[in-house]
């Protein structure tokens, strides 16, 4: 059993299903940034009340941290975010590849790379068929 996950007050996934097609899912044989069968893109899963464990306790980044802002909200940046153990994952939709390298996200993501370094941490970012480890940004 899973441990309570808190969500960020005001802070729902709406209309957003980027982790129905993002993720690999193994358990439904489903690779990365293809839609799960069970998911109407924008609208959301038909079996939700139903769904496995692993869909029933994943909540993105952005639903779990207050100090995301706004920006990173799935449907504006095209990413999803969440952790894995030391590893911040960022996964992009193949609609919009290139936006992770844009600003302010890659701002941001260099960020996060220098805070998650001091820990052993660090950031991937997974987009399209490539994926690409970000550097930390330290200040001149």
């Amino acid at each position: 059993m899973s441990a309570l996950i808190q969500t960020v007050p005001g802070r729902a996934c709406g209309s957003c299903t980027l982790c129905c097609r993002l993720p690999e899912i193994e358990e439904f044989s489903k690779p990365a940034n293809d839609w799960c069968g069970h998911c109407e893109p924008g609208r959301g899963c038909r079996i939700y009340d139903t769904r496995p464990g692993l869909c029933r306790d994943f909540f993105c980044r952005y639903i779990t941290d207050a100090g995301m802002s706004e920006i990173w909200a799935p449907e504006i940046s095209h990413m999803m975010v969440y952790d894995q153990g030391p590893q911040i994952t960022v996964l992009v939709d193949p609609d919009h590849q290139a936006i992770w390298g844009s600003s302010p996200y890659l701002e941001e993501l260099e960020r996060w790379a220098l805070e998650a370094e001091s820990s052993g941490g660090y950031v991937i970012v997974y987009f399209g068929d490539h994926l690409t480890k970000i550097e930390p940004r330290r200040s001149a």
